[in-house]
């Protein structure tokens, strides 16, 4: 490959990338056409992007950007991706692809970089039993309303009671 192609592909890998902070490296290598195209489709209903790149292309169109750390010492070829809800989403999608042996086995998660700092595949691992932006929201408003909801109980529970009583004491009162 000449020098102009690499420069002219290395822009266009660049172009692509600009603006991603964060991105897994996984491995494609040993996927047939048919599964690679259920692959792409679902990771795209998932406004997922995944780009197949030479390493050595992508180290050099990435020099100087957050994802550079994760490409430091990657060889061959690979798959770069990126997007999704949040980056803990993509990182349980790509998980989940990674576990599935029947229809990806040859699919590999090889790392990936958060904020800056190269991840390992077991670090990715990890990551994927973190709670995403939907799930950390859930929590927050339980933790948010769990005040409210134990200070009404507190009012409401004697009030309940003092009702109770007083709407026995009427039927006493009317039966007699």
């Amino acid at each position: 490959m000449s020098k102009f192609v690499k420069n002219l592909m290395t822009k266009d890998i660049a172009k692509r990338l600009d603006g991603v902070e964060d991105a897994l490296l996984v491995n494609l290598i040993g996927l047939d056409a048919n599964n690679t195209v259920v692959l792409r489709k679902r990771l795209r209903d998932k406004s997922i992007s995944l780009m197949q790149v030479k390493s050595s292309l992508a180290v050099r169109a990435t020099e100087g950007t957050p994802l550079s750390p994760a490409l430091r010492g990657v060889e061959g070829s690979m798959a770069v991706v990126w997007g999704g809800e949040d980056f803990v989403s993509l990182v349980k999608e790509i998980t989940e692809l990674n576990d599935d042996d029947k229809e990806f086995a040859a699919f590999q998660t090889r790392g990936g970089v958060m904020d800056g700092e190269a991840l390992t595949p077991e670090t990715v691992q990890q990551i994927s039993k973190w709670p995403n932006r939907q799930e950390q929201l859930s929590i927050l408003s339980g933790q948010l309303l769990a005040p409210g909801a134990n200070l009404s109980a507190a009012l409401l529970g004697p009030g309940g009671q003092v009702v109770g009583q007083i709407k026995q004491k009427s039927e006493e009162e009317s039966e007699g």
